[in-house]
C-alpha cells in the first residue's frame, strides 16, 4: 500500500477544476451512438472515462486521443459472433449507462467488474431489463449480458440511482417500438438526468418529459455534430473550494461553469451557509474563510459532496447534520462509514446513522493517518481536512484518485502552505 504524508497548514492561491467526467460520459456515449465523427475534449483522461472509452471501443466505435484529453469518437458498429468484453472497471456510470445500450444494440456482452462495484447494486433496473427481452446474468464479478431489447412501459423507482434512468434514456430511442418511462416516487439526483436530457438533446433525440413520465418515439438517430468541451466540474472543484473555505487568504478556482446543470453546484450556497465568504467572477470562483457554523445539509441531490462537506462541518462551530445520506454507504466505500473513520482518526467529533453523520465542530482537527478505503472522494477529502490540522496527515493508497482526478495531487502540491 502507498502513501503520502501531507503537511498541516492553511492552503492559498489559484487551482483549476478538471473537465466533468458525468458530462464527459454522456457526450462520448451520444458520439459513439450516431454516425458522424465527434471530437470531444475531456480534459485529463480520468480511470471512469477510460473504462467508457474502452467499452465504447469494443462495442461501437473507434476512438483516438488526438492531443492531450482531445479524443476523436468514429461510430463503426462491431459484428462478431462472440460476446464482446466491456472492460467497465470500477465506473458505475460506465455500467449503468451501457446496459440498457447494448440491449438496445443487441449485443452480447461481458462486463468484468472490479472493487466495489460488483457489490452496488442494479436491482430493479435487471429485472426491468429481463422483462423486457434481455438476458442479464452475474458470474462471479462479471455482468453477462444479452437479447435485443424491446419497446413498452419501463416502471422504476427514482430514489435508487438517477444512472438507472440516465440508461433507458440514452437505450430507448433507439428501438423499433415508442417507449415510456414511468418513475414512481421521489427523484434523487435529478441534475444527473438532467445533464443526460441536455446531451440528447444536443444529439437531435426527440422526447416528451410530463411529470413523472418520459415518452421516447423509437426509430431515432443520434445526430451529434462537431467539436464538444466536457465542461468543467464541480463535483471535483468542490475539494479546492472547501480548501478555500478553510483559508484566510483564500483560493480561486478556474473552470468553474456559471451555467451548468450539475447538482453539484449547490456546493456554492452550502458553503454560504456554512460561513464561508465567495466572490464569482465568470468561471472564476474565489473562496476564502468566514466565521463558519454548523448547519443541516440533505445529502439526497448530492451524495458526491459530502465527505468533503463534513470536514468543512468539523471546522465550522456548532452541530452539522447530513441527513437523506443512506446511498452513500454504496458507493466506492461506504462513504458515511469511511467519511465518519476519516474525521474521528484525525480527532475529529462524529456520530455515525444509518443514513447520516452528525458531525460536532470545533475549529483543528489534530493530525494522523487516513485511510483513503480505494475511494477518491475519501482521499481528496484528506487532503481538505490537512488544511485544519495540527500535524501532518499520512494519506493511504492517495492514487485511487486517478479515478476521477488524475492531477490532483499535483494540483493540491502547487498550492501555497501557511499557518
Amino acid at each position: 500500500m502507498t502513501e503520502i504524508k501531507l503537511l498541516p497548514g492553511q492552503r492559498g492561491g489559484v487551482a483549476a477544476a478538471p473537465s466533468s467526467k458525468s458530462h464527459a460520459h454522456r457526450l462520448l456515449i451520444c458520439a459513439a451512438l450516431g454516425s458522424d465523427r465527434v471530437r470531444i475534449d475531456c480534459g485529463d483522461i480520468s480511470k471512469d472515462i477510460a473504462a467508457t472509452v474502452k467499452c465504447l471501443e469494443a462495442l461501437c466505435a473507434d476512438i483516438s486521443e488526438e492531443n492531450r484529453g482531445l479524443l476523436c469518437v468514429e461510430p463503426r458498429r462491431r459484428y462478431t459472433a462472440d460476446a464482446k468484453l466491456l472492460l467497465c472497471g470500477e465506473s458505475g456510470s460506465t455500467l449503468r449507462f451501457l446496459i440498457p445500450v447494448c440491449g438496445a444494440l443487441g449485443e452480447s456482452v461481458i462486463f468484468p467488474m472490479e472493487g466495489r462495484l460488483a457489490d452496488r447494486p442494479l436491482a430493479p433496473l435487471d429485472n426491468l431489463l429481463r422483462q423486457q427481452g434481455m438476458s442479464i446474468e452475474k458470474r462471479g464479478s462479471s455482468l453477462y449480458c444479452s437479447g435485443k431489447l424491446r419497446s413498452g412501459i419501463f416502471e422504476i423507482p427514482g430514489d435508487i440511482s438517477s444512472q438507472y434512468i440516465s440508461g433507458l434514456l440514452f437505450a430507448l430511442p433507439l428501438l423499433g417500438g415508442d417507449s415510456v418511462i414511468r418513475i414512481t416516487g421521489k427523484t434523487e439526483s435529478s441534475a444527473y438526468i438532467a445533464m443526460t436530457e441536455s446531451a440528447l438533446r444536443a444529439s437531435g433525440i426527440d422526447f416528451e418529459h410530463i411529470g413523472n413520465e418520459y415518452r421516447i418515439p423509437g426509430n431515432q438517430h443520434y445526430r451529434l455534430k462537431g467539436n464538444c468541451t466536457a465542461e468543467g466540474d464541480y463535483s471535483n472543484g468542490a475539494f479546492f473550494l472547501c480548501m478555500g473555505a478553510l483559508s484566510e487568504r483564500g483560493i480561486t478556482v478556474k473552470n468553474m461553469p456559471e451555467n451548468t446543470l450539475q447538482g453539484d453546484k449547490a456546493v456554492i450556497d452550502i458553503l454560504r451557509r456554512f460561513g464561508a465568504e465567495l466572490n464569482i467572477c465568470g468561471s472564476e470562483i474565489t473562496v476564502k474563510k468566514g466565521e463558519l457554523r454548523g448547519c443541516e445539509i440533505d445529502a439526497s441531490g448530492i451524495p458526491d459532496l459530502i465527505p468533503v462537506l463534513s470536514v468543512i462541518a468539523a471546522a465550522a462551530k456548532g452541530e452539522t447534520r447530513i441527513i437523506n445520506a443512506a446511498r452513500l454507504r454504496l458507493k466506492e466505500s461506504d462513504r458515511l462509514a469511511a467519511t465518519a473513520a476519516l474525521l474521528k482518526n484525525l480527532g475529529g467529533c462524529v456520530t455515525e446513522l444509518s443514513d447520516g453523520l452528525i458531525i460536532n465542530g470545533g475549529g483543528n482537527l489534530k493530525g494522523g493517518t487516513a485511510d483513503s478505503c480505494n475511494d477518491h472522494r475519501i482521499a481528496m477529502s484528506a487532503a481538505v481536512a490537512a488544511c485544519i490540522c495540527t500535524e501532518p496527515v499520512t494519506v493511504l493508497n492517495p492514487e485511487c484518485t486517478s479515478k476521477s482526478f488524475p492531477r490532483f495531487w499535483e494540483n493540491f502540491e502547487q498550492l501555497e502552505r501557511f499557518l
